[in-house]
C-alpha cells in the first residue's frame, strides 16, 4: 500500500522511541504512515518475537499508522549487504513513500548504525531503473530521507512540534510492556527497564521543545540544505 511517510525501525519500539509523536502528528493530519520494523527483536533480553509483534501492532494502532510490517531481517546481523539492500529497495518500490524516516547514523547500538547505512543505499538504488530487485515494481526514490534519533543525538536540522500528540507517544511506548515493564520469573533488568530511560526520552524531547518554544519536539537530521524563500521566520516571504 502506498504511503506518504514510511518509518523504518531496526527493532520494534525504536520508531516510537525516536519519533512516536511525529508519527501521530502526521496520521492526525490525514497522511498515510507505514511503519516497518527491520527485525523481530529476537535478541532482546526480555519478550519473545511474538510478544513484541503484538505490542508493536498495538502501538501502531495508538499512533494511527495505516499498517506495520516486519521484514524479518536478522537481529544483531544487520549490515549493508547486497541481499538486505536489494530487499530494502524492493520494499520501497512496493510502497512508494514520499518521505522516509530512518535511524540517525551515529548511535550506541550497532544495529541502528547498520540500518541507517543499509537504508540509505537502498533508497538510492530503488530509484535506479537497472537495479534488479527481483520484483516487477517500477523504480522509485523517496523525495526526502530524514534521520531520527533513538539513543544518541546532535543538534537537529529541524524539529517537529509534537506537543499536542505527546500523550499518544507515551501510550505507544506503554504498549511495550515486555521491554519497559517485563513481568515473570524470566524478566531481567536492562537499560530499557530502568525508569531513567523513559526520563531520558522525555527530557530530550522536552529540551528540543523548549529550544523551539513548545512543550515537546522531536528532532531530525537531513543531509542536504533546507530551502527557504526568505529570512523571515513566519508570515510573508516564509515557507
Amino acid at each position: 500500500m502506498p504511503v506518504d511517510l514510511m518509518v523504518f525501525g531496526p527493532h520494534p519500539d525504536d520508531a516510537e522511541i525516536g519519533m512516536g509523536g511525529t508519527i501521530a502528528r502526521h496520521a492526525a493530519d490525514g497522511l498515510a504512515v507505514g511503519i516497518c520494523d527491520l527485525t523481530a527483536g529476537e535478541l532482546g533480553s526480555n519478550g519473545t518475537p511474538a510478544e513484541r509483534r503484538r505490542e508493536s501492532e498495538a502501538a501502531a494502532a495508538v499512533l494511527g499508522a495505516k499498517w506495520r510490517e516486519c521484514l524479518g531481517w536478522p537481529d544483531g546481523g544487520l549490515s549493508p549487504s547486497p541481499d538486505l539492500i536489494r530487499a530494502g529497495a524492493a520494499f520501497l518500490r512496493q510502497h512508494r513513500p514520499r518521505a522516509i524516516a530512518v535511524p540517525y547514523w551515529d548511535d550506541r547500538h550497532p544495529d541502528h548504525i547498520a540500518a541507517s547505512e543499509t537504508l540509505r543505499i537502498a533508497a538510492f538504488r530503488a530509484g535506479l531503473r537497472r537495479f534488479d530487485t527481483g520484483s516487477a515494481d517500477e523504480p522509485w526514490r523517496p523525495e526526502w530521507t530524514c534521520y531520527y534519533f533513538i539513543n544518541d543525538s546532535v543538534t537537529p536540522s529541524f524539529v517537529v512540534d509534537v506537543s499536542a500528540h505527546y500523550e499518544r507517544k507515551r501510550e505507544s511506548l506503554a504498549c511495550y510492556r515486555s521491554q519497559f515493564a517485563p513481568q515473570g520469573p524470566g524478566a531481567v533488568p536492562t537499560r530499557l527497564t530502568a525508569s531513567s530511560f523513559r526520563q531520558l526520552i522525555e527530557s530530550r524531547d522536552a529540551q528540543l521543545g523548549a529550544q523551539a518554544g513548545v512543550l515537546f519536539a522531536e528532532g531530525f537530521i537531513v543531509r542536504e540544505p533546507i530551502q527557504r524563500s526568505s529570512l523571515m521566520k513566519s508570515g510573508h516571504g516564509a515557507s
